[in-house]
């Protein structure tokens, strides 16, 4: 029975059908108003013969150029008008003949005429007449330039019954701020917020603020004004603020920084009245616009715009409204962004955000609690290892790690497993930051060595070099745009020391320091690890101050406001890309000397690697011994990918 109803297509009524009817009603009205239907077209020896008869009651000249011909009622017993007159179409009192004469003069000279030698007593009366079919047909183009502009408006405007008050054009000045209340409750609470412990803690005051405002309020002190949670995509900004709604119980209005923007003139600024407006009307209430920087760009960065920018005008509106007069209304603005250097200052000031939380990406223990909100509706196998997992996942943010978890449970079902096994998470991995595994693609035998030689030289640099990151594992194998791949798990560190950076450059040059030395030759296959080491050599010259020749400077601008201005001279200009070529170097001639004291072990290492296609951290300890580095890592680590791109 329920199978029944799911098949059966539900009826929905559609606003276009009530023009049917009017339409049918038009054109029944224009048939049976229209007396042409039993008339039939004479020629005019016909009209003469019926006139000279005697037969004629009434002429009717329509609009000077039609006869429309009444014939008397004896007259119409005669058998040569029965076909007519018996017609299913013929009404009473309407005109049997109709007569197209031409020039009206004559046909009142003819028939004047023909009245005096005959001694006709028939009458004539000239009409003007238009049908309701010609008036509609001459209101037309006016009718469909008012059915079109409605149309636009309506689009315009929302559309649709979801719009608020219809998506009539009326309302389009109207708040689009989605309401969650008491009839439509934010379930979400901190409980389902994994991590961000520290946010939470921030935002846990406002909820307490107002649950019980009094217990501030008597002491003097406001109800802040509002909290800006700012951080990378994903990291759960849009979630806490659910969170707070949930656990605060008070209204919720939730919207983008886009609604507010619109193609009319004075529809942002509406927009942001009317939702004070309805916020202020069910205080105690919170109000959140998530991505504010659509609107809350700083004002007079466009040139191009002028001053009178409808968005400047949408920002105005909503400083004044969150900087009022009335400092009891009990509403609270929560904004989201991950761009808050370019909002503008006066949004920022105390007063408006009162506080701005920072929503970082979650470290290792955070991590965890993140797996497990999201394999809660996962069915795992029993060799899943969490602890391993949020090691191997540094950098994810919380949408990273969702989407980990989806991928993996497609990759355990694309084998048709029962279960969700720890290697399908290490495969979504791989599949998530390397790319797709393309085994198919077509390389030679001498590219697949050059390939596996470049890789090789990444995995023995890298394990030769105190502050190089420790290995994971290694791969020929094509993913992505990458022909091969080195997997490591750097430290995540909060500082980074000059020699840190040395190695990691140097570990870099290792492919190409590989290819150079077992070749003689090298490739376009070192393009990503060259990009990685001169943005790495440029940081540290012009951004953080660690080249003795350059010195303790940076032209480095946080403000971003040094697009195009050029912060050195030529001269300072000549010096940087000499030193930058001379780091770069230096680590590539250090990269070859290490290979080449380590020449026979690179070989065993790449001759495994084209064997097996993919080696292991095991796999290095057989061959290299123990890294002599090795320490007991209780550090966080984040997983980088080595490319070796096509040219």
């Amino acid at each position: 029975m329920s199978d029944k109803k799911k098949n059966n297509s539900k009826f929905s009524f559609n606003s276009y059908w009530i023009y049917i009817p009017i339409i049918l009603f038009f054109i029944v009205l224009q048939v049976f108003n229209s007396g042409d239907l039993a008339s039939r077209s004479i020629t005019k020896n016909e009209f003469t013969k019926i006139l000279k008869e005697n037969d004629i009651k009434k002429i009717v000249v329509e609009n000077k150029s039609v006869a429309q011909i009444f014939l008397k009622e004896d007259a119409l017993s005669k058998e040569s008008y029965k076909e007519l007159v018996d017609s299913p179409f013929y009404r009473k009192g309407s005109p049997l003949y109709s007569y197209n004469f031409g020039d009206l003069q004559n046909f009142e000279n003819e028939i004047k005429d023909l009245k005096q030698q005959n001694n006709l007593d028939f009458d004539k009366v000239n009409v003007e007449r238009t049908s309701l079919m010609d008036t509609v047909i001459n209101f037309l183009p006016f009718i469909l330039l008012i059915a079109v502009w409605l149309f636009f408006m309506r689009r315009m405007s929302g559309g649709g019954a979801g719009a608020g008050g219809g998506g009539q054009i009326f309302n389009i000045g109207k708040s689009k701020a989605k309401l969650f209340d008491e009839n439509t409750k934010v379930k979400t609470t901190f409980k389902n917020v994994a991590g961000l412990e520290g946010a939470k803690e921030e935002v846990q005051e406002i909820v307490d603020f107002l649950k019980n405002p009094d217990k501030y309020t008597k002491l003097g002190g406001k109800i802040p004004k509002g909290a800006l949670l700012v951080g990378p995509p994903g990291t759960g900004k849009t979630l806490l603020a659910k969170a707070v709604a949930g656990e605060a119980g008070v209204p919720f209005f939730s919207l983008s920084g886009s609604d507010f923007v619109e193609m009319f003139v004075g529809v942002g600024a509406s927009r942001v009245r009317d939702l004070f407006k309805q916020a202020q009307q069910k205080s105690p209430s919170i109000i959140f616009i998530d991505e504010i920087d659509a609107i809350g760009r700083a004002r007079g960065k466009n040139s191009m715009t002028g001053a009178n920018d409808e968005r400047e005008n949408t920002l105005n509106q909503l400083l004044t409204e969150m900087d009022g007069f009335g400092t009891d209304t009990n509403v609270i603005v929560l904004a989201a962004t991950n761009r808050a250097e370019i909002l503008d200052k006066a949004l920022m000031r105390a007063g408006r955000f009162d506080r701005q939380i920072y929503v970082d990406l979650p470290d290792l223990h955070e991590r965890k609690e993140i797996f497990e909100v999201h394999i809660k509706s996962l069915k795992l196998a029993d060799d899943v290892n969490l602890d391993f997992l949020a090691q191997q996942t540094p950098g994810f943010s919380g949408a990273d790690i969702a989407n980990l978890c989806n991928e993996a449970a497609l990759i355990a079902a694309r084998t048709d497993k029962t279960a969700i096994h720890h290697q399908d998470f290490l495969d979504a991995v791989d599949r998530i930051v390397g790319g797709l595994e393309k085994k198919n693609k077509v390389i030679t035998p001498k590219e697949k060595k050059v390939i596996a030689f470049h890789e090789a030289g990444h995995a023995t640099v890298s394990w030769m070099l105190e502050h190089a990151a420790p290995l994971v594992k290694v791969t020929i194998v094509p993913r992505g745009q990458s022909l091969g791949a080195a997997w490591y798990l750097p430290e995540e560190r909060k500082i980074v020391q000059t020699e840190q950076m040395l190695d990691e450059m140097c570990a870099t040059m290792g492919g190409r320091a590989a290819e150079k030395l077992m070749f003689d030759k090298i490739s376009t296959g070192a393009l990503s690890d060259l990009e990685k080491v001169t943005k790495q050599a440029r940081a540290m010259v012009t951004v953080y101050g660690l080249n003795d020749e350059v010195g303790n400077v940076t032209y480095y601008d946080s403000s971003g406001n040094d697009s195009f201005v050029k912060p050195y001279s030529e001269e300072t200009a000549k010096k940087i890309d000499k030193e930058i070529s001379k780091i770069i170097e230096g680590q590539y001639q250090r990269a070859i000397q290490i290979l080449d004291e380590n020449k026979d072990k690179l070989t065993v290492l790449a001759d495994k690697l084209l064997e097996k296609e993919v080696i292991f951290k095991d796999d290095l300890v057989e061959i290299f011994g123990k890294r002599p580095f090795e320490k007991e890592e209780t550090i966080d680590a984040s997983i980088v990918e080595e490319k070796n791109s096509e040219a």
